[in-house]
């Protein structure tokens, strides 16, 4: 399956669906393959009934504003790209407003799989 996206925009944005106990949220998610893991905006996990603040498990990361203890959450299915993870474990971390983005698409979702970005088509393909 064969994704669009802007190739003239700052970061390369995907559409994904993070579904939890409570209901399902559409996410804009900047795709980083610098990033080991996936995050997604803490706020966005909670309404759809997640607790990040209850989770026990915590992960150390270098964010731009130096180490921080971030909590993870193991959704109930995180869709992207025509892929689908279930029991994905993500990072519930906020990113500034001015990121424009709801989190990061990162390897952790990506691995074992092929993937292509054409710029020249404006065009992604997870397989």
């Amino acid at each position: 399956m064969s994704v669009a996206f802007n190739p003239a925009g700052g970061l390369v944005v995907v559409n994904a669906e993070v579904v939890g106990p409570t209901g399902t949220a559409v996410v804009r998610l900047a795709l980083d393959t610098g990033a080991t893991a996936t995050v997604v905006n803490s706020a966005i996990l909670v309404a759809v009934g997640y607790d990040p603040a209850q989770s026990p498990t915590r992960l150390q990361v270098t964010t731009g504003s130096g180490i921080e203890s971030v909590p993870v959450v193991a959704v109930t299915r995180l869709q992207a790209l025509g892929q689908d993870r279930n029991g994905l474990s993500i990072l519930a971390h906020t990113l500034p407003p001015s990121a424009g983005v709801d989190g990061v698409l990162g390897l952790d979702f990506l691995r074992g799989q092929r993937l292509v970005i054409d710029f020249r088509a404006g065009q992604i393909e997870l397989s």
